[in-house]
Order: structure tokens, then sequence, then C-alpha cells
């Protein structure tokens, strides 16, 4: 098994860091000649399964519910959480070249164990609302697309594990490609219907405008702060600091530095064309739920449902099924390979990858199959909406570490993050943070 030696071994805890997915771990070559557009494309790929995130079916359950429920205002919360993704994964890129280690390595060895177990647990209870997120979205993509039973497409989601092994077998290219693929279908199936439905332009651009509505009104913090949550996931920042070591770069300082130059591209243009996708979802809701008085469109199969008389088209509700399918089906591959990262990371077990998935998808299954036989759809719209929000009450736990990584030298050596870019981390885990308790107050409260 190979293993990599840190150049940079000051501030941790005199641990050797074993290399991140060592199946896939500098598995694609980085070519020295050429010009700098080959070696840039080289590095394409980790951003695009980072943006899957933007995608997931839990992100579909927060955006539809907060276009129906308030049209485009919520649109400057999706440009919010972008900005802070390209932030935040542009410092994984940084964490993963500087010191060989993912975030989920580096708190293992910079923190005392109880402290890293503490975090290992909220890790995994960010994995496991994600795949909660995945199996009820990909059930509803079957129920919709092949009329199969909601139950019955809960169980069927647990055998996406042979797809995941087929996929690294073939190498972690093919799993890129896979992922660009499914990305470019749903693209195509948003872009025809917006065309579709024909939005109010001038609301789309206004709704990009800040306002302290969303803060004073607690029903659209509750969707604001779930849209933040489906965006900037925790998986996502210990996925991104695993999968840019699967590129065979060199160990000298100009090579670490290309690095993190390439794989920051790669990530900030993946995010935003994630962008276009993720507003999409909103604006489709805001015009054609809100525009019609649904206000209260919460779960995917209502909305399904009500395209095809609000459009006066079978296309729209076909589109929607696909890409909805699509979602599900790319989110598996990230969730996969980030539950890996985290467990072999923190408590450095290696399983085989389909034990791995088996395991996470198993603790998935069990609420997803509960929420569906006693509630139904409905049911499952409002625990996709749930999950989210635990999702971005796990982000400090991650966020927090990254920045403090990131920003001291000893750690990172030359490629320490620059003074601006860790005052910009910090205010975006503070309005995070402050975000959570905002809206922890109001429901403890009853406001």
């Amino acid at each position: 098994m190979p293993t990599t030696e840190d150049t940079v071994n000051h501030g941790w805890l005199n641990r050797r860091a074993e290399p991140s997915l060592a199946d896939v771990f500098r598995s694609v070559p980085i070519r020295n000649s050429g010009g700098w557009l080959r070696r840039a494309l080289a590095f394409v790929g980790p951003g695009y399964l980072v943006s899957v995130g933007y995608m997931d079916p839990g992100n579909w359950a927060t955006s539809i519910a907060g276009g129906a429920s308030f049209g485009y205002t919520l649109l400057v919360i999706a440009l919010m959480a972008n900005i802070m993704a390209i932030i935040l994964q542009s410092l994984c890129a940084r964490l993963a070249v500087a010191s060989g280690r993912d975030l989920a390595q580096a708190c293992r060895d910079a923190f005392p164990k109880p402290v890293a177990l503490v975090l290992w647990v909220f890790a995994e209870i960010a994995i496991i609302a994600t795949d909660i997120a995945e199996v009820v979205g990909t059930a509803i993509g079957l129920n919709l697309l092949f009329g199969i039973p909601l139950e019955l497409g809960v169980i069927i989601t647990a055998l996406d594990v042979f797809l995941v092994l087929l996929l690294q077998r073939l190498g972690f290219r093919w799993v890129e490609a896979f992922i660009m693929g499914l990305l470019a279908v749903i693209f195509a199936c948003f872009f025809v219907q917006i065309a579709m439905v024909d939005p109010e332009w001038g609301a789309v651009i206004r709704g990009f405008a800040p306002t302290t509505e969303i803060v004073r009104n607690p029903d659209m913090l509750y969707l604001a702060l779930g849209i933040i949550g489906a965006t900037v996931m925790p998986h996502n920042l210990y996925l991104h600091s695993g999968i840019v070591q699967t590129r065979a770069y060199g160990k000298s300082e100009a090579e670490k530095r290309q690095a993190l130059t390439y794989a920051t591209m790669d990530s900030t243009v993946a995010l935003m064309l994630a962008l276009l996708v993720n507003a999409s979802i909103l604006i489709l809701a805001a015009a054609t739920f809100h525009r019609a008085g649904h206000v209260a469109v919460t779960d995917l199969t209502h909305a399904h449902g009500m395209l095809e008389p609000l459009v006066g088209s079978l296309l729209a509700p076909k589109l929607f099924a696909v890409a909805l399918l699509c979602c599900g089906l790319s989110s598996t591959v990230t969730a996969t390979l980030a539950g890996q990262i985290v467990m072999e990371g923190f408590l450095n077990i290696r399983l085989p990858a389909w034990l791995r998935r088996l395991f996470t998808r198993m603790v998935a299954i069990v609420p997803a199959a509960v929420v569906t036989l006693y509630y139904g759809a409905e049911g499952t719209g409002m625990l996709l909406i749930f999950s989210q929000v635990v999702l971005a009450f796990q982000l400090p736990f991650a966020i927090v570490p990254l920045v403090m990584f990131t920003r001291d030298r000893a750690k990172m050596g030359t490629l320490v993050a620059p003074v601006w870019l860790t005052l910009v981390s910090a205010v975006i885990a503070a309005i995070i943070i402050s975000l959570n308790v905002k809206l922890l107050w109001d429901v403890l409260t009853g406001l």
C-alpha cells in the first residue's frame, strides 16, 4: 500500500499520513510536457464531484419549497451559498496539497483522540443525513419514471453499491466521467424546463439582491438554512480534500503551487456551473407553483404532478423525473467516496467500498422506509428538508477545523492561506453558526 511522507511535519502530532483513498491515490498522471491547458485539464474532475452537492435530492426539496413559498426571494441565498462553497472548497484543496492530508486525517492528527472521535461522529451524522436524501430522492425518481412503489424503491437503492464498485474498478477517471455525464443530463433537463416556463427575468434578477426579511421571517430562515445545508455540505469538505490527491502532482513547492492553482480553478468553474442548476430548481418552482398560488409545495411527487397542468406539456414532468434520478445516482457515488474518506481518515480503518456503502445505506434506509410507509410522499418531502437542516448544523464542525488548519503556517508551510482568505472563511463560519443559533432560538421559543 503506498504512503506519503509530508514535507510539512511541524504542528501535527508526529503521525505519518496514510494516503487518502489508497486504491486511487496519485492514479491520475500529470504531464509536465505540453501547454498549461493540457496540465489544467488533468485536474478537471474533482470539482464536478463536489458540485453534485448543489443538486442532490435534498437540495431539490428545499429549493422547491423556497421557490413555491417565497418566489425568487431566496435566490440570494443560493448565490451566497455558492460563494461560500467556492471559498471553502479552495481551502480543502489547499489543505490536501500542502499537508498531504484530507480533512479527516488532519483532524485525527491535530486534535486529541476524544475530540477527533466527536468530530468523526458529527461527520458520520452528516453523511447519513446526505444518504437519507439520496435514498428518498432516488426512490421518488424511480417511482415517477417507472411506477415503482416508494417502499420498493427505497430497498432498491441499496443495490447501487455495485455501480460504485464497477466505476472504481475501471479507474477514477471513469468515476469522474460518469458524474460529469449525469451533470450534463441534469443541466440539459433544467435548461429546457426553464425555457418552457418563461420566468419573469426582472424578478429573477431582483431575487439575487439581499433582504433582511429572510432573517426576520422564521419560515423563510428555516428554508434558507436548508438551502445552505444542501449546498455547502459537510461531506463535500472531506470529499474534496481526499479526491484532489488522486492527481500525481510533484512534491516540489512549484509543482504544489501549480497543483493548487489548477485544483482551485476546477472547483470554482464546476461550482459556478452548478449554481445555474441550483438556481434553476428554485426559479422553476417560483415560475410555476408560486405564480399559480401553490405556496405549500414541499414534496417532489406533488411538484412533479403539478408541472404538467401548470406548464401545459407532458415533457416538463418527464424531464423533472429524469433529472431527479440522475441527481440520486450521482450523489450515490460521491457519498460513498466521502464515507470512505471519513472512516479511513478519522479511525484509520479501511473497509471494502461495498461494505462501507452497504453499512451507510442500511442506516439511511431505516428512517426513509419508516417515513415512506407511515406518511407517504408528503412525509418524504419533509424528511428531505429536515435532513438538509441537519447538514447545516453539522457544517461548523467541519468548517472551523478547516479554517484553523489552513491558517497555521507550521502545518501548511509556504502554502498557508493568506490573511484575507482566512478572514473571509472565518466570516463564513460565523454567518453559518449565527444562522444556526437564530433558527434554534426560533424553534425553542415557538416563533
